[in-house]
């Protein structure tokens, strides 16, 4: 196939990878790729099908039984997935632009992540070769046994990743996915294929075998819910919506498929009434429209002492004022459009809706521009806990504040939620910081910053922001099989 003149050297023509090869849909099918900054269709991909997904699990699967990747010295997994992580640094103003293109973020932000996701490849890279059991001697003296575990990987992997951070999603996933020896599956989100597509043709480029990563574009309801219902796919790790995690435990039930799964989150940023309100203010800001608040983790409730409420709020206000929204490729621009008509109609029902119920709209809250997908950041004041938009993820640039008392008023509005992803606390007072700290329910709890963290470091969620971990040891154990062997000793 030739490389797609609309999108690239690394993207090819109206293709998917399927055992180390690109080839159409097979119902001949594309999908179109919209530009959200400008609304306009700048080419298309293959639209992927349930026969695409039995021909890249069979694939998959020919991979894993033959071996062509497990069968490789962990050394050699190891350095091949570096070479990867080489490729994908050297190609990263050309990734940076397709994700851009893809979701509307700045191209700056877009170099950015992919530098995260560089860095999760060679994290896991490093797991490769340190895959270890353990040993026991069993039983008594006359008829002791020698027993010791294995970790193998747990097969095929359907990875479906959504469309807010491609790059990044994916190296969540394909990273631990190859460290522990699995073949793979990718589905990128509709809205935002380009990058895992040349993510595919990398990988191949890197000396990963044939089968052993399959990307295969497609619509949730259709290419999604093959790859979970399948049953020859071992293990389905998905980022998205929990209404759609859920919709995945059931399809699941089939084959008792392993399942991770990274769902919604309603973060809480949480100012003590000793917090640095100076330094606070615009990483606060950062920590809620970081990416137009398309991301699971961005802080939507700030919950702001009853003293220092009105203050933060402004300050927080003037600071998203500040920030330039505008064309992924302007100069110093810092938040692009959101990435769909659907999303940014979305956006504005919720905010619609709290003003309805009496919210008001200190800043924002309004579309910007009659091209592109583009909304203000938006401040909401007067917000009561039970309003819509502090009980449900609105995943936009819409920031709910919510005064407090005390301590523990606070610790109970964070958790007074279905989610529990990240959080963070803001104080002076490092004990107070770690008391919020244990109390709070969610997976990652930040101190004086919001989105911060690595990939040696755990993410995930309590309640119904999803089931597993990702990143860190715990990112690679989600993608491994334990087997006990035991033998007896004779004396």
């Amino acid at each position: 196939m030739t490389e797609n003149s609309a999108f690239g050297p690394l993207v090819h023509d109206g293709s998917m990878l399927i055992d180390g090869e690109w080839v159409p849909s097979a119902d001949g099918r594309t999908l179109p790729v919209i530009d959200p900054g400008t609304e306009e269709q700048v080419g298309a991909v293959a639209l992927g099908s349930p026969a695409d997904v039995d021909r890249a699990v069979a694939a998959a699967r020919a991979a894993h039984v033959q071996e062509r990747w497990m069968g490789m010295s962990a050394q050699q997994r190891s350095a091949t997935m570096w070479r990867l992580s080489d490729l994908i640094a050297e190609n990263v103003d050309e990734l940076a632009r397709l994700e851009s293109l893809d979701v509307g973020m700045p191209e700056p932000t877009a170099q950015a992540m992919i530098a995260e996701a560089v860095n999760m490849y060679r994290y896991f890279a490093g797991w490769a070769d340190k895959v270890y059991g353990v040993s026991a001697e069993i039983g008594p003296a006359q008829m002791r046994f020698q027993g010791f575990t294995r970790k193998e990987p747990v097969g095929v992997a359907a990875l479906i990743t959504s469309w807010n951070a491609p790059m990044i999603g994916n190296a969540m996933k394909l990273a631990p996915a190859l460290a522990a020896g699995c073949t793979t599956v990718l589905k990128p989100s509709e809205e935002a294929p380009l990058s895992t597509l040349a993510l595919g043709g990398l990988a191949l480029a890197a000396g990963i075998p044939a089968g052993v990563v399959n990307v295969v574009p497609g619509s949730g309801p259709v290419v999604g819910a093959a790859l979970t219902a399948h049953a020859d796919v071992d293990k389905v790790s998905f980022t998205g919506s929990t209404a759609v995690g859920k919709q995945i435990v059931q399809a699941a039930a089939g084959n008792l498929k392993k399942l991770s799964l990274e769902l919604g989150g309603k973060s809480p940023m949480i100012v003590l009434p000793d917090a640095d309100i100076e330094a606070a203010v615009p990483a606060l800001a950062v920590g809620m429209f970081w990416n137009s608040g398309q991301i699971c983790t961005a802080g939507t409730r700030l919950l702001v002492h009853e003293d220092i409420a009105a203050e933060v709020a402004d300050g927080v206000a003037a600071a998203s004022r500040a920030m330039k929204v505008g064309y992924r490729t302007d100069p110093g621009v810092e938040l692009g459009p959101l990435v769909s008509r659907r999303q940014l109609e979305r956006v504005e029902g919720y905010v619609a809706a709290g003003r309805e119920q009496g919210a008001t709209v200190l800043t924002g809250g309004r579309r910007l521009g009659e091209k592109g997908y583009y909304y203000e950041p938006t401040v909401l004041t007067d917000v009561d806990p039970s309003m819509t938009v502090v009980r449900e993820e609105i995943f936009g640039p819409v920031l709910g504040v919510v005064s407090y008392a005390d301590v523990d008023e606070a610790v109970a509005l964070a958790n007074d939620s279905s989610y529990g992803l990240a959080s963070s606390v803001w104080t002076r007072d490092i004990n107070n910081a770690l008391t919020v700290a244990r109390k709070l329910k969610a997976g990652r709890v930040n101190i004086n910053i919001h989105r911060a963290g690595g990939v040696q470091l755990p993410i995930g969620g309590y309640k119904q922001s999803g089931w597993g971990r990702e990143c860190g040891p715990e990112g690679i154990a989600e993608f491994l099989e334990t087997k006990s062997v035991v033998t007896r000793m004779w004396a």
